[in-house]
């Protein structure tokens, strides 16, 4: 079982349905705010690895949607240092396990990264569950909190 660093944003409904699987998994979920980290450009950097720079964007991202920033058109430089401006820019989430780091949830990449298989049968009780109970606050001790915490019971039926 690893120990996922997970950079996401706070209240999004896919990095919690993302945590949930990953601690179903047996692994241990570190959550963390991608739009509040401070990111430096190597830093930010080493989560896209050999990645087209198109690859690196989120495309639900409002000056991406707009046509304001067009990944395909941007280079490596400009990108970073959009996304160093405006995170959310930055595709989502950001795992890092050990020196390791991906970027997206590629389903079949992580499973043979560090496993997605559930730890018994139950995936759907076990997911029930932890969306109930370990989604509710942060337990990870890092003085960590969120924003927004009346956004997040609107969009993401997280309790914290």
């Amino acid at each position: 079982m690893a120990r996922v660093i997970f950079y996401s944003k706070p209240g999004c409904k896919g990095g919690t349905k993302q945590k949930v699987l990953l601690t179903a998994a047996g692994h241990e979920v570190i959550p963390y705010n991608l739009l509040t980290e401070p990111w430096t450009v190597e830093r930010l950097r080493s989560f896209f690895g050999d990645r087209p720079v198109a690859e690196w964007f989120n495309p639900s991202a409002p000056k991406v949607k707009s046509g304001e920033v067009v990944p395909e058109k941007v280079d490596e430089q400009t990108a970073l240092a959009l996304m160093l401006k405006e995170p959310l820019l930055i595709r989502r989430p950001l795992l890092e396990v050990g020196e390791q780091r991906e970027v997206g949830f590629d389903v079949q990449k992580i499973d043979a990264w560090i496993g997605l298989q559930a730890v018994d049968e139950s995936l759907q009780e076990i997911s029930d569950n932890l969306m109930k109970e370990n989604l509710q606050g942060c337990s990870h001790g890092h003085g960590h909190h969120h924003e927004h915490g009346h956004e997040h019971q609107k969009q993401g039926n997280c309790k914290h």
